[in-house]
This record gives structure tokens, C-alpha cells and sequence, in this order.
């Protein structure tokens, strides 16, 4: 799967594509389903599968610090979609150009011109171009002008109730880790190179492997988790937040893995969230927070061990 960052570096198909337009945030069991019929669509059709998403996303452009948690960086969003039989994951930069774009002409330059679209799949709550303007009604009409066909998104449910982003950041948020893998269709995980940190950890006698975040996670606090390391699986405890005791500035994924002692700076890791131990916060000294940080580990081990 390539990934463009533009519509001139998608490569113009020349007899068109099938696409998809939306954030595609945690790619869950929604947009899973969705992706499964781009794909379908594309091999009946003998065009390429083009997804289109945005990033940042326009939420996160015109609300900034308050704007909702990411799920999933574009990085693990790639790495989630590249072996579905999509043939290009089209990130385009969500700016201020992009922004002051109508709905009309953003239809016209990106969909028909820039993509030649002949088979377009939209959610009925799709909106989209300056003041959100365009819907699916006017996508429909612009469909029967410019020769591309519409089909809306199949809603996928769990409970009765529809999934979405929405919905699995109020379930992370809540410490319901169950109900979130039920929405995504995995466990909820982060995935990340190893940074090094200040050591402090590991004057303490807790080696941590570091993902630094560049962006709002949809929850803190600390929990048992699992950590994929080129293929291998390791038991161990996260603290995923501010470090409010140390500095309580940067948001930090800290991972102590037990029985471990590898060195892995530099490589990609998956931590897998297994179940919450507790909320984060701010201890009066750091041998208080040194004593936690052992009985965190003990909770973990035990969490572990009636897995």
C-alpha cells in the first residue's frame, strides 16, 4: 500500500478508483467493515482502492488542545490498513488552504479531477468543505453530474448501539479496556519506537522503555500490559501520562517489563493494554512514588498470571 501525501502524488488513476473520504481514527470495526467493501468494490470494478483521511484532522486544526484524544497516530493507522488490499492510503495535510476549500470545489478538485472517482463510499453523517457545507445529498447530486455512483457506509453495532471513535474514547476513558476491544477488534494498543529517557527508572530499580506522545492520548493512568517485540510477547506495567511527581509536563508511555533486559532504543514496539490499576497521580515524595511503583508491579503480576 502507498502512502501519498497529496493528490499528484497518488498517481492519477487512469481509469479512475474507488474511494472512501473520512478519519478512519482507531480504524475499528466500522471502518473495518467499510475498508472491506472499498476493496471488494475495487477488484469488481478493476480500479484501484483509494482511502483519503486527513491529518491532522480537521477537528484537531480548528479546536487545537481541545480538540478530541487520537486513537491511533498516521503511523499505526498505515500500519493497520497495509495488508487490507487497499492500494493507496491518501493522507492529505488538513491546512488552511484545505479549510477555506468549498464543499463544490473540493468535490470537483479532489474527487473528480484529482481522482477521476467512479465509485465513492460516504457515511450519511459526512461533512465536509468550508463551514461543512457539502453532505451526502450534495455528493449524490455532483454523482449523477460527473459519472461517479454513491453508496453510504455500512454501520457496524455492538450492543444496539453504532460504533465509532467516539464511543471507544468514552470506553478508554472509563477504563473499560473490554468493551474498547470489542469496538476496535483487538486490544487497544500503542505503537511506538523506544526513546531513552532520563534513567530515572532505572536508578530505581524500574527500567522503562519510552514512547514519548505527540499527541492527547485518550487515557492515563497505569495498567498491566503486554509489549510485542519483533514477534516475542513480555509481561510487564505502564504508566501512560504527565509523570505529575517527576515534572508533569510531557505526556509519556513508561513501560516496565518483567524479567527483561534487552536493548531495544531505536525499535518499534506494540504495548497492548490488558487492564487498569489505577489513576495517575501526584505523590508527596519519591520514595512514596517508588513504593507504588512495587505495588503496581505486584498488581500487574498478579493480573498476569490469571490471564
Amino acid at each position: 500500500m502507498k502512502l501519498a501525501r497529496s493528490i499528484q502524488a497518488c498517481n492519477k488513476p487512469d481509469k479512475g478508483c474507488v474511494l472512501t473520504i473520512g478519519n478512519f481514527d482507531g480504524v475499528h470495526r466500522g471502518h473495518q467493515e467499510v475498508v472491506r467493501g472499498l476493496v471488494e468494490h475495487s477488484r469488481t470494478m478493476g480500479l484501484p482502492a483509494i482511502l483519503m483521511t486527513f491529518f491532522p484532522t480537521p477537528q484537531e486544526y480548528f479546536r487545537a488542545a481541545e480538540a478530541a484524544p487520537r486513537l491511533t497516530s498516521l503511523t499505526t493507522r498505515y500500519l493497520y490498513l497495509k495488508d487490507s488490499g487497499i492500494d493507496t492510503l491518501m493522507a492529505l495535510p488538513f491546512n488552511q488552504s484545505l479549510a477555506r476549500t468549498s464543499a463544490e470545489d473540493f468535490i470537483l478538485e479532489y474527487i473528480v479531477k484529482g481522482l477521476s472517482t467512479r465509485f465513492l463510499m460516504a457515511g450519511d453523517d459526512f461533512r465536509f468543505g468550508s463551514e461543512r457545507r457539502g453532505d451526502y445529498a450534495m455528493l449524490k447530486s455532483f454523482g449523477l453530474d460527473h459519472g461517479f455512483e454513491l453508496t453510504r457506509c455500512t454501520t457496524v453495532e455492538e450492543a444496539g448501539s453504532r460504533i465509532s471513535s467516539t464511543r471507544i474514547r468514552l470506553a478508554l476513558k472509563d477504563g473499560d479496556l473490554e468493551l474498547a476491544e470489542r469496538l476496535l477488534g483487538r486490544q487497544y494498543e500503542v505503537i511506538g519506537r523506544v526513546r531513552r529517557g532520563d534513567q530515572r527508572g532505572r536508578t530505581w530499580g524500574f527500567p522503562t522503555l519510552n514512547l514519548p506522545f505527540k499527541h492527547k492520548p485518550p487515557m492515563l493512568g497505569v495498567f498491566a500490559v503486554k509489549v510485542e517485540i519483533n514477534t516475542q510477547v513480555f509481561a510487564g506495567v505502564a504508566n501512560l501520562g504527565a509523570r505529575p511527581t517527576v515534572d508533569g509536563e510531557k505526556v509519556l508511555l513508561e513501560v516496565h517489563l518483567f524479567d527483561f533486559s534487552q536493548d531495544v532504543y531505536g525499535q518499534r514496539v506494540r504495548v497492548k493494554f490488558i487492564q487498569k490499576i489505577r489513576d495517575e497521580h501526584r505523590f508527596d515524595t519519591f520514595d512514596a512514588l517508588k513504593q507504588q511503583i512495587a505495588e503496581d508491579c505486584k498488581v500487574a503480576r498478579l493480573i498476569h498470571e490469571s490471564a
